[in-house]
């Protein structure tokens, strides 16, 4: 169907491949405003959280020792993970351009489908799926609350505000969803841009009294010395300074929208600079202080702190649009990440709402919004503070970097065929990293870090049940089903033909839909022509026009069309059999009518799915979105018809 990654480059990107690719300063500048808000607000909190105390155990002394030894973990970890990890490596394992989680696991899915590792890996790929839920969850929440806590810095006696506050501007976020953000995206690139300079500035203002710190910063002995001298202390520090790399997956799955190439510009030459810079600034403050008794005041939030007073006030309110921004990124990746899902079969159609007329990836799915708008105001009143919420924060980061790194390793050893001595100590290199993140960040579980490790089994639960269901449900329709040329005959002279075009809706491309049974058993009539259509979606994001239709006379008016489509384009039907000229001419949306089939899961004792699961996949089933508004089918031409299933 299409082409794959050859054994030493991946694939081109789509934009390059399908339609005029802006410059690439041009992208990396709007790659600043879109991709790196995440891993931009962390200086807000990532530096101040590794020193505070956790589990019980104290906090870090912010002395020189240990200022040097967190500034080398930040870099390193930066450089590691987000460098050499994401933009030099699993940024080139891409799908037609597009990357992410599920963009990825469609790759290795398609590719090495047979294979006996591909079930287990596609588990692991929905569960990364499941713990980016809980991240978008989570990172509007705390980016928001932690600017929102530096608003007392303006206003005294502000702190008992600081929630409610917080919750008023993620409500009003999420409110206006719905109204698309292509308007508001416009000012995304400029803000973020003057975000990230104004972080390095301040980094510099204090660095010019310090400038010895950046050598200690990148040197890795400082790092190590950290961990010989403070051990298990150091190794709970771990799980505050991922905060710092926290957004970093963000890279991979907005690849499809700027390309690898203005993702990596952006990140090496302006975000990963400014980002260090204003860490380091952050330990010469500390530094820079006369006694123990300053630095331990201080470090109880530095990044505030550090602002000067002449400017303290346009600061905050630019750090405060920045979390709003970062928020808004997450927020659309979730939409963006739902349609997928849809598409693959792994989540019920859902209504989805187009924003932007010029671009289609722009979209608004209302049920997503609405949940996550609960969930989030709920975190934010459960844990009350930035601080508290930093503990959950890490694990889904964490876990999903970790799944990454796994499929990774089958796209190096499987589609890209690298030799073992080239392939594994790059792994190897890489899982050492994320198992010392994953395990500092479990530490936190009583603390928080349950809260997306709940959500993420919660939704992987949910995820895998629809999968399933569906599965079960076509084997059992496809075992009863009759053979469509049996039945193409023998309804010749059994019902009587009419004018105009019926198109019966079919999930598989076997046998007869059960509204094509119910139709002429109950109505004994038949249109001139018959389609039974089948919207397939493939393991790509894009399907060439040239594989787009497949076409099958069966004789007597009947015709069995397939639809093959990527798992970003949209499924509107009545636009995709304008454009056919197969099967018995051109189509006229007056003259053609639409059957589909809505099945009633009724659970059963068979084999499949232990009972609850088949109550909660008949839930889902009740409660998904219309096929017709799903195909985009004109109202008064669709006809639905229902049937019983069991599984």
């Amino acid at each position: 169907m299409s082409s794959t990654a050859s054994p030493t480059e991946p694939v081109a990107a789509h934009g390059a491949a399908h339609g005029h690719r802006a410059p690439t300063a041009t992208l990396a500048i709007g790659a600043v405003g879109v991709v790196f808000g995440d891993i931009g607000t962390s200086p807000l909190y990532a530096f101040r959280e590794t020193f505070a105390a956790h589990h019980g155990v104290p906090g870090i002394t912010p002395d020189a020792e240990h200022i040097h030894g967190v500034l080398s973990l930040v870099f390193w970890s930066m450089m590691m993970v987000v460098t050499v990890k994401y933009v030099f490596t699993i940024m080139r394992a891409d799908n037609q351009g597009e990357g992410g989680s599920l963009a990825l696991l469609a790759l290795i899915k398609r590719t090495s489908d047979k294979a006996v590792w591909t079930a287990p890996l596609v588990l692991l790929g929905v569960f990364a799926t499941a713990l980016f839920y809980g991240d978008s969850m989570i990172t509007p929440a705390i980016s928001v609350l932690s600017a929102t806590e530096g608003l007392q810095y303006i206003v005294p006696g502000f702190k008992p505000w600081i929630v409610p506050t917080a919750v008023a501007i993620l409500f009003g976020l999420f409110a206006i969803q719905s109204r698309g953000t292509e308007r508001v995206g416009r000012l995304f690139g400029p803000v973020m841009l003057t975000y990230f300079a104004m972080l390095a500035t301040l980094g510099v203002m204090h660095l010019s009294a310090n400038p010895a710190i950046i050598l200690e910063t990148i040197n890795p002995i400082n790092a190590l010395r950290f961990f010989a001298t403070d051990g298990f202390v150091a190794f709970i520090a771990l799980g505050s300074v991922v905060l710092a790399v926290t957004g970093a997956e963000a890279l991979y799955a907005d690849m499809g929208h700027f390309g690898r190439k203005p993702i990596a510009l952006s990140w090496l030459t302006f975000v990963f600079p400014a980002l260090m810079l204003n860490y380091m600034g952050q330990g010469a403050l500390i530094l820079s202080q006369g006694s123990p008794e300053a630095a331990a005041a201080l470090i109880k939030d530095p990044f505030f702190l550090m602002i000067p007073d002449m400017v303290r006030v346009p600061v905050i309110i630019l750090a405060l649009l920045a979390t709003i921004i970062a928020s808004q990124a997450v927020i659309s990746g979730a939409f963006s990440l739902t349609q997928q899902a849809i598409q693959l079969g792994f989540i019920p159609r859902m209504e989805i709402h187009h924003t932007s007329a010029a671009a289609a990836g722009q979209i608004y799915i209302p049920a997503i919004n609405w949940a996550l708008m609960v969930m989030v105001i709920l975190l934010v009143l459960f844990f009350q503070s930035s601080t508290n919420l930093a503990a959950a924060y890490g694990i889904a980061v964490t876990g999903a970097m970790f799944i990454d790194t796994l499929l990774l390793a089958a796209v190096l050893f499987a589609l890209w065929r690298w030799p073992v001595w080239k392939a594994l100590p790059l792994v190897v290199a890489f899982l050492i990293v994320d198992v010392a993140y994953f395990g500092a960040n479990l530490i936190k579980v009583p603390q928080g870090g349950w809260v997306p490790l709940l959500i993420g089994f919660v939704i992987f639960t949910l995820l895998t049940t629809w999968s399933r269901g569906r599965e079960l449900m076509r084997a059992s329709m496809t075992e009863s089903a009759l053979p469509i040329e049996i039945f193409a005959k023998s309804a010749q002279n059994s019902a009587t033909r009419v004018a105009g075009t019926s198109v019966f809706m079919a999930s598989t491309n076997s046998g007869v839909p059960s509204a094509l049974l119910h139709n002429i058993k109950h109505n004994k009539v038949l249109h001139e022509r018959v389609l039974i259509l089948t919207v397939a979606v493939q393991g790509m994001p894009y399907v060439a026009e040239s594989e787009r239709y497949e076409c099958k006379n069966l004789g007597n008016g009947f015709y069995r069309v397939t639809i093959n489509c990527g798992f970003l384009e949209e499924t509107d039907v009545p636009k995709l059999l304008g454009t056919l000229d197969l099967c018995g001419g051109k189509f006229e949306m007056m003259h053609t009518s639409f059957f589909l089939s809505r099945q009633t899961l009724l659970p059963s004792s068979k084999p499949g799915m232990a009972i609850w699961r088949e109550k909660l996949f008949a839930w889902m089933l009740r409660n998904a979105a219309s096929a017709m508004a799903f195909f985009r089918l004109p109202t008064n031409r669709v006809v639905e018809l229902g049937s019983q299933v069991e599984i």
